[in-house]
């Protein structure tokens, strides 16, 4: 799916229709000492198997794309609501 680079649309934060730029939503790195990752390792630690069945299948092609748009005045920062396609291209 084509997606403009900018928009017009409303910011709430300047309380009017602003021009606003697009970019793709990026994971960002992963905190090694965050409690998720302490208590998986943990559970993997020491002798035994797998503890929890590895997800071998996977019934979806496609992935859910979330839309970062940014207001070029204020910097005011929102996502869109994530739309289900298989590649994403931000056009000029």
């Amino acid at each position: 799916m084509k997606y403009p680079r900018r928009l017009r649309t409303y910011c709430p934060r300047c309380v009017k229709h602003t021009e606003f730029t697009v970019s793709q939503y990026r994971k960002g790195k992963d905190r090694s000492l965050a409690e998720g990752n302490r208590r998986i390792e943990r559970k993997r630690e020491g002798y035994g198997g797998q503890r929890v069945a590895r997800q071998r299948r996977t019934s979806k092609t496609t992935r859910k794309q979330i839309v970062m748009i940014r207001c070029t005045v204020c910097d005011y920062q929102t996502s869109r609501l994530g739309v289900r396609l298989r590649r994403l291209e931000i056009t000029a």
